[in-house]
């Protein structure tokens, strides 16, 4: 892990070399730290430096000029409200870590800003340490294989402990683990994450008390749903909680009501139908098929007075109907299905039918995160 003081005194001694204001922050536009020659300033670098984090809409406009993939200083033109900036990507490895900004005064020539690059080396060196004390083999700590996982765990060593849960987090498209490495810093202490992986699903370990704050984080970088496992007290068992945090980013992507992160413990009868083949869920779903290829409506109706176990006047009222119009629908649904909604068993079938046929689609369209960290 780098020393925070460290950044700190990089960013100074910069400043004082370029007689400049300087920030320093992580790929996720966190500010780690700045350095002032002078009251040079203006509302962009004052709101960065208060907030310790830049706006979306600023982040947005600082990235449309590709800094992210930038091998060497960008110079920025100013615009109202914010002066012109240089940034020099803080990159080690090929890789980007964060951004070093410099007011640009009109004084700071690409010769000056050579003198200053053994310290920019420096300051990208220890980003890069910090991410990679974060990078550990998950696939062989979620393998099938006790061999394996008792290997990981060993490499994992006591950087987490228990009781832990597994995280799986859609990121859109294979290979984009690598674009998590700026949510490092953001991340709650104690997750760790594997961005080797060529799959378009980010495997994450986290204590049991940050997962739900670590797949936020996530999701909001560059994913579009996430699955959170049930906590399992040895790291050595979180295999199982891995497969739970699939099953649950299955359900965040077809069912709108856990969507768009699913944790396992929380997920109810989600969690019996996630788990079956899906031939056995298709064919559970095919119990209702005639009433869903009626409509959408008698289908949430129908849907609904189960979930509401069977009360006419709370159903009528969540869906904003008359109650004669209620029992129209459901003398519908039971001429479409054959069932008799009078009878436990049969809607009970009817119940799990409908969802698991929220299972068996298409996932639903995911929301991607917020742009303002994509790199």
């Amino acid at each position: 892990m780098y020393d925070n003081g460290g950044v700190q005194r990089i960013a100074e001694e910069i400043a004082r070399l370029l007689d400049a204001s300087v920030t320093l922050e992580d790929r996720a536009f966190q500010l780690l730290a700045y350095g002032a020659q002078s009251d040079d300033i203006d509302a962009v670098r004052q709101e960065s430096i208060l907030r310790r984090r830049a706006s979306p809409e600023v982040r947005a406009h600082f990235e449309s000029y590709g800094i992210a993939t930038a091998t060497g200083p960008v110079r920025i033109p100013g615009i109202h409200g914010m002066r012109g900036r240089i940034c020099v990507p803080l990159r080690h490895g090929g890789v980007t870590y964060g951004y070093l900004w410099l007011l640009d005064s009109g004084t700071i020539t690409d010769e000056r800003l050579a003198a200053i690059a053994p310290l920019v080396d420096r300051a990208a060196a220890m980003l890069a340490m910090e991410a990679r004390g974060r990078h550990v083999p998950l696939a062989d700590l979620f393998s099938a294989d006790p061999a394996r996982r008792a290997a990981a765990g060993e490499a994992i060593g006591t950087r987490v402990d228990g009781p832990v849960c597994a995280l799986a987090v859609r990121t859109g498209a294979a290979g984009a683990g690598s674009l998590f490495v700026g949510a490092l810093r953001t991340l709650p202490r104690g997750v760790l994450i594997d961005p080797s992986l060529d799959e378009p699903v980010l495997p994450v370990l986290a204590p049991a008390a940050h997962a739900p704050q670590a797949a936020r984080i996530l999701r909001d970088q560059h994913g579009t749903a996430a699955g959170i496992g049930g906590p399992r007290d040895d790291v050595e068992e979180a295999w199982e909680s891995w497969r739970e945090a699939l099953l649950a980013l299955r359900v965040a992507e077809h069912v709108e009501r856990h969507a768009p992160i699913a944790d396992w413990p929380e997920l109810g009868i989600f969690r019996f139908l996630a788990r079956l083949p899906r031939r056995d869920l298709a064919a559970l779903a095919a119990e209702s098929a005639a009433l869903r290829s009626a409509g959408p409506e008698l289908a949430r109706t129908v849907e609904a007075y189960l979930d509401h176990a069977g009360h006419v006047q709370e159903t009528a009222a969540a869906l904003g109907v008359h109650r004669q119009t209620l029992y129209y629908r459901l003398g519908r649904a039971e001429e479409l299905t054959g069932l008799d909604l009078a009878r436990g068993e049969d809607r009970l079938l009817l119940h799990l039918s409908l969802k698991a046929a929220a299972l068996t689609g298409p996932p639903r369209p995911g929301e991607p995160g917020g742009r303002g960290q994509a790199q």
